[in-house]
């Protein structure tokens, strides 16, 4: 069984990334430019965020931390995020989600400009994937992509089965598998809450992507031998025996699925770190297409 370590895939694309900032530095250039913006005080986006920032100066990217109070007006948030459209020493933007209930996350989303959509959410990024036009890919379903690339997975023919339909993982990762790529041209199923006989769906997958947010929703009886598993879920449960009172869990019962998987991803270690690397590849995409950079 194959581990898809996401530390050390994310390690390697993030030395070619920080290969380049070096790149541009030395022709006297700024360097990328994220900036994110944190509504509230969620410990999960917490996290995320921290890590986004220390990434980025791991690699030499400028990065800029905007905090709001979770009783922020949408229409403040709004008219700071176009400030940073019109900043020309920004290259992306990200708003961390969720947002609080008050704002519209539809909005807040369209509100970016689309070159510098590092998230890949707008409308604009979601048509161009579609289309298969350069565009700015999710986070997340790049890092998978990534994480496919890295370890050479053969996708060709296969029947990927994707678990969740979100906007943010689900549809786009079923767009990616099925397009006319080295690392696509699968047939793709995907299944949501309303999908009958979801267990016998599962057990035809050659590739699985469970991306449903249940912890440990997948089970060893849903695969079948020698499937190649993507775990995307990332959820806090309460254990009081843990250190610090939660342990992380992904949407896969790991012990008993990797006992069954060709290759698997461990939660955390896995798509998490994987994501990361995708919003940075996204930032530089960014960066060069604003400065006219070619290599």
């Amino acid at each position: 069984m194959l581990l898809l370590d996401g530390k050390t895939a994310s390690q390697s694309i993030k030395e070619q990334i920080k290969q380049k900032v070096i790149e541009i530095t030395a022709l006297g250039k700024r360097s990328p430019h994220l900036a994110a913006i944190l509504v509230g005080n969620n410990g999960a986006s917490e996290t995320y965020v921290a890590s986004k920032v220390k990434t980025c100066a791991e690699i030499g990217f400028e990065s800029t931390l905007i905090r709001f109070e979770d009783s922020v007006n949408e229409n403040v948030l709004i008219e700071k995020i176009n400030t940073l459209n019109n900043d020309s020493g920004v290259d992306g933007i990200l708003v961390q989600l969720p947002l609080p209930k008050q704002i519209n996350e539809q909005k807040i989303i369209e509100a970016i400009h689309p070159s510098k959509d590092v998230d890949g959410f707008h409308p604009v990024s979601a048509g161009k994937l579609v289309q298969g036009m350069q565009t700015f890919i999710p986070a997340t379903p790049y890092g998978i992509l990534l994480m496919l690339q890295y370890f050479n997975i053969d996708t060709k023919g296969k029947h990927a089965v994707v678990v969740g339909r979100s906007n943010i993982v689900g549809r786009p990762m079923s767009i990616l598998l099925s397009s006319n790529t080295k690392y696509g041209n699968c047939t793709v199923t995907i299944c949501h809450s309303q999908t009958k006989n979801l267990k016998e769906i599962c057990l035809q997958a050659d590739i699985l992507v469970a991306a449903l947010g249940r912890p440990e929703f997948v089970k060893g009886d849903m695969v079948k031998e020698g499937a190649v598993i993507i775990d995307v879920g990332i959820t806090r449960v309460e254990d009081a025996s843990a250190k610090k009172g939660y342990r992380i869990k992904g949407d896969v019962a790991f012990d008993e699925v990797a006992a069954k998987a060709s290759a698997i991803t461990p939660v955390p270690g896995g798509v998490g770190l994987m994501t990361i690397a995708g919003l940075l590849k996204n930032t530089l995409q960014a960066y060069e297409a604003r400065s006219g950079l070619t290599y």
